[in-house]
């Protein structure tokens, strides 16, 4: 099987998105560019596990004009869109992805991605690296990892010392995460929300769990719609940073009583568990924006509940054996991605444009250890540079006289 996909009379429609994101992604046009005349990856095989969305779709375009062979999987079963899936494939690219994939469909086609013998990995949740790991699979000169999740996991590796190549945490470059993480979920959180249920967000009491920076993002875009925002968090600084920025802070067990919305974006598991849902108000809506669908305890949740039915696509109603309804959004699936089409074009183009140059980075650097990367420092500020220049917005830059000034250790006068 080459190809897996749902309908490949979807491709039409698909080309025309992924031209459209691609209208929207100016520094990863220019890097396409320069692939297309200098072929970095020649006679390369990268294998691809990501989100399948339009903006991903424009990075393995760009990862194929620089001559390599590309082989992309999802690395969600909710976040494949099936006519990006088609386009891809129309064009000679090996998909293994469809929306709504079981998990054993979800592994199935990473493993056909493997049996391509990739020589970099490019993953987002470190879903695939782990299991080239598991795997022992030979001839990976490097890989990349696209989120926080994901870095985690491989600098626990790292640790471990059973990383068993390396890697650039794309996730860590300033161009992604301040950017990526900050403004394309948290716009793209509250989108998966509406579409999933067209709630009124102002005015009501909307919970954050996690105030690294998706956290932060979608504190700011809800507070933006005149929500009551109320953070929980783990971590004393970044709970008093939550404070200092004007929101209110409370341990999940007060919040559970009085919110109308819960997301939670950590990283972690069972942040929402059967003490917090038992609690909740008749109607409380809960979501999850973190990369997998182990922060809301859906074992608990089935515990204590009486009967489910689907209500709207991506919202399941839960009736509770106290008489309340909860509703579950995306499966606690990313609900940005699952119930909506994930980040904007504009803002991906800088984490993908970190992609694309973080591959380039590996190949170029055969003797690098096996350890966790980031991207180094001039590329992130290139990235940023181009941006700048694509939105028409010029920058002042240091005289000679600042540059000696700043290189010199003697007190100036």
């Amino acid at each position: 099987m080459k190809y897996n996909i749902r309908d490949k009379s979807l491709a039409p429609q698909g080309k025309r998105r992924i031209a459209w994101a691609e209208s929207m992604m100016p520094v990863l046009r220019l890097i396409r560019k320069r692939f297309m005349n200098e072929k970095p990856f020649k006679g390369r095989r990268i294998g691809c596990c990501l989100h399948v969305t339009t903006e991903t779709a424009n990075l393995v375009r760009t990862l194929k004009a620089g001559g390599a062979r590309v082989f992309l999987t999802a690395s969600n079963p909710l976040s494949t869109q099936d006519d990006v899936a088609a386009a891809l494939a129309d064009e000679g690219i090996g998909v293994f992805a469809k929306k709504g994939e079981s998990r054993q469909e979800y592994y199935r086609n990473m493993n056909q991605v493997i049996k391509n013998r990739p020589e970099v990995v490019i993953d987002d949740g470190a879903d695939l690296i782990s299991t080239v790991h598991k795997q022992k699979i030979p001839g990976i000169l490097g890989g990349t990892e696209e989120t926080t999740t994901g870095v985690v996991r491989l600098k626990q590796m790292e640790q471990k010392n059973v990383l068993r190549f390396p890697i650039i945490a794309v996730n860590d470059s300033m161009t992604k995460h301040l950017f990526d993480n900050r403004y394309g979920t948290g716009q793209s959180t509250i989108d998966g929300i509406l579409r999933a249920t067209n709630v009124l967000i102002s005015g009501c009491n909307f919970v954050i769990a996690g105030y690294g920076w998706c956290g932060r993002g979608l504190a700011m875009r809800a507070k933006g719609m005149g929500a009551n925002v109320i953070i929980t968090e783990v971590d004393p600084v970044k709970a008093l940073e939550a404070r200092m920025d004007g929101y209110r802070v409370l341990p999940m067990i007060e919040a559970a009583k009085i919110g109308d919305i819960f997301i939670t974006v950590t990283g972690d598991i069972n942040v929402i568990r059967k003490e917090h849902l038992i609690k909740m108000k008749d109607g409380a809506i809960i979501g999850n924006a973190g990369h997998f669908d182990v922060e809301i305890d859906k074992p608990g949740l089935k515990k204590i509940t009486k009967k489910r039915k689907v209500v709207r696509n991506f919202c399941v109603e839960y009736t509770l054996k106290n008489r309340r309804r909860i509703y579950l959004l995306a499966q606690g699936r990313l609900v940005n991605l699952s119930a909506a089409e994930g980040h904007p074009a504009m803002v991906m183009d800088m984490s993908f444009a970190n992609q694309a140059l973080a591959v380039e980075y590996i190949l170029k650097n055969p003797r690098l250890k096996n350890r966790v990367y980031c991207l180094p420092l001039k590329l992130d500020q290139e990235i940023a540079r181009l941006k700048l220049k694509s939105m028409g917005i010029k920058i002042d830059r240091l005289t000679p006289e600042q540059k000696r000034y700043l290189s010199s250790w003697e007190v100036g006068t």
